[in-house]
This record gives C-alpha cells, structure tokens and sequence, in this order.
C-alpha cells in the first residue's frame, strides 16, 4: 500500500516562495509516475505538475513552479515562486502507475497540505 505525506504548506505573501514535499512509502517511486493537484474552496480538484521522466505543468504554473524528485529518499518536490493569491489551495501529492492531468490517472493520494497566498 502507497503512503503519501505532503509537507511545506503555509501562509506567505504574493511574490513569495515555498517548497512543498512529499514523502513516500510502500511502492516503486523510482517507477511510479508523481503528480501534484490542487483545489481551491468551492473548486474542483486540478492538475498543477507531473513527473514521469520528463516533466509537464499546468500553464497557470508554467515557469514559476518546478517539479522535482530525490529516487534516493523517496521524496517528490513542488518549488512554487513568484506566488500569487489564486494560487491559494490545499496542494495535493498523487501517485500511480501511468501519468496523467487527471485525477483518474493516479491510484494514490495523499492528505493535502494548505498553501494561502496573501495579497
């Protein structure tokens, strides 16, 4: 069974930096295919980036969010710069067997952590 702890949430200004983590534990994460969603209040949940040997993002994140992973500590990164307030959402790690932008692609999820971006 896939385990998946997201941490690095927060509250920061507009303009600002944070680096989210996800840990984790069960699987093949050297194989697996990693993603990250999120969903804002009232909103469905959406793709933001994915890592599958190559890396793809969401336009609204393109060139200020980066996807990462260590294959050694089992640990998928989100770097999220130049924040902007519509980017507030509980942020979400997702994992599975083939990539995708949907939440359909991806078997495994885990809590979500809070990001709030202040204006």
């Amino acid at each position: 069974q896939v385990q998946l702890v997201e941490s690095g949430g927060g509250l920061v200004q507009a303009g600002g930096s944070l680096r989210l983590s996800c840990a984790a534990s069960g699987g093949t994460f050297s194989r697996d295919a990693m993603g990250w969603f999120r969903q804002a209040p009232g909103k469905e949940r959406e793709f933001v980036a994915a890592s599958a040997g190559f890396r793809y993002y969401a336009d609204s994140v393109k060139g200020r969010f980066t996807i990462s992973r260590d294959n050694a500590k089992n640990t998928l990164y989100l770097q999220m710069n130049s924040l902007k307030p519509e980017d507030t959402a509980v942020y979400y790690c997702a994992a599975g067997v083939r990539t995708g932008v949907k939440t359909p692609d991806y078997d495994y999820w885990g809590q979500g952590t809070q990001v709030t971006v202040s204006s």
